[in-house]
């Protein structure tokens, strides 16, 4: 480990001088790259800092416990060298941590997709619930969440009308984003009495969450022959010009078959560079789900893979409970979750993420 460390002072100088040329200022991806990189080694050469100070007091108190003839203050100097090396163990746990390599989707932008799945309008409005609940979580977290698309439907129930969401897309940016967010893919699983439910009965319905980075120009550039693009009149409630014009937008991408609706705005311009960021997002998503396919099997992480298709929690409102199938984790607290509350289950994958990287690593 400290191998590691001692190339990284070098590399941060090599990384500041980078900032500082014209020509990486003019590229701004490449300057959002390195100034990236510059921030994650700066935060580890802070810390070593940090590390070899505490070594020092360290030494200094052991030696003053072994050498100091009056009685108070060996004492003193034993207490002292109790707590640095506690302190020191936290600082080491902390750089083995911070050396572990980073994904490369940390710090990006994402687009978050949850989709009504088996359950019929139970489903619909599970996926609002869900929607709602990553709202009011990013937004705890200073994280900002616009809504990007939503396809909406109207459910009777309990002698009112509900709003429930058949598809809706968000984006959400900020430098911790894609790091509180990445463990929410896959299906989610809901057990409650349906708002439709006369008999009151419990019923089994879930949706499905996509967790998509959004791509950078050179990673995904789509050519306007690879696709076709439609212009609609928009759905929904009318009254408005956003369903008296043809401000929808539909885009195909031709080899692939994926489509993306944008039918929000009034804009058919702003509705086109919506569905554009959506359908480059899903293409980035689906050649990372085809290269993690390819990988072995040893290496799929802890706290599973993302797949959509795999379910990875549970939420059981009759008991009040909250189970992550990953890590094995129940909260009795799912009233509090569902409100955007997700600080505890989020550091649960976020540990047991951190712990089988380290397990898979060479820093003892």
């Amino acid at each position: 480990m400290f191998e590691k460390l001692a190339s990284l002072p070098p590399r941060l100088d090599a990384l500041d001088r980078q900032l500082m040329d014209p020509a990486v200022a003019r590229d701004r991806h490449r300057y959002a790259e390195i100034s990236r990189e510059a921030a994650r080694v700066r935060g580890i050469v802070d810390c070593w800092e940090e590390h070899k100070r505490l070594s020092g007091e360290l030494t200094e108190a052991r030696e003053m416990a072994s050498q100091e003839d009056d009685p108070e203050m060996r004492e003193m100097a034993r207490e002292e060298a109790t707590e640095l090396e506690s302190t020191l163990q936290t600082t080491t746990e902390k750089l083995r941590l911070l050396l572990l390599p980073p994904d490369p989707y940390e710090g990006r932008p994402l687009l978050l997709e949850v989709r009504a799945g088996t359950g019929g309008d139970e489903a619909a409005l599970f996926a609002g619930d869900l929607a709602r609940m990553y709202q009011r979580f990013s937004e705890s977290k200073g994280l900002k969440f616009e809504l990007l698309s939503a396809n909406t439907i109207s459910v009777g129930g309990s002698g009112k009308t509900l709003q429930g969401f058949k598809e809706v897309v968000a984006s959400v940016s900020g430098a911790e984003a894609y790091n509180l967010l990445r463990f929410e893919a896959g299906v989610h699983r809901v057990q409650r009495v349906p708002a439709t439910e006369s008999q009151g009965r419990i019923h089994t319905s879930a949706a499905t969450v996509a967790v998509m980075p959004e791509p950078d120009e050179v990673e995904i550039n789509i050519d306007a022959k690879d696709i076709r693009i439609d212009t609609m009149r928009a759905g929904g409630p009318g009254g408005q010009s956003v369903n008296t014009t043809d401000s929808a937008v539909r885009i195909v991408h031709i080899e692939t078959g994926l489509t993306v609706i944008c039918q929000d705005e009034k804009s058919q311009h702003k509705n086109r560079d919506k569905a554009m960021r959506v359908l480059k997002a899903r293409l980035l998503e689906k050649e990372h789900a085809e290269r993690a396919a390819a990988e072995s099997a040893a290496r799929k992480a802890m706290v599973g893979s993302g797949d959509r298709s795999e379910r990875i929690r549970t939420y059981n409102f009759p008991q009040n409970r909250i189970t992550d199938h990953r890590i094995g984790a129940t909260l009795y607290k799912l009233d509090s979750v569902i409100e955007g509350n997700l600080d505890e289950l989020v550091g649960l994958l976020i540990a047991a993420r951190q712990a089988e990287q380290l397990a898979a690593s060479d820093l003892v």
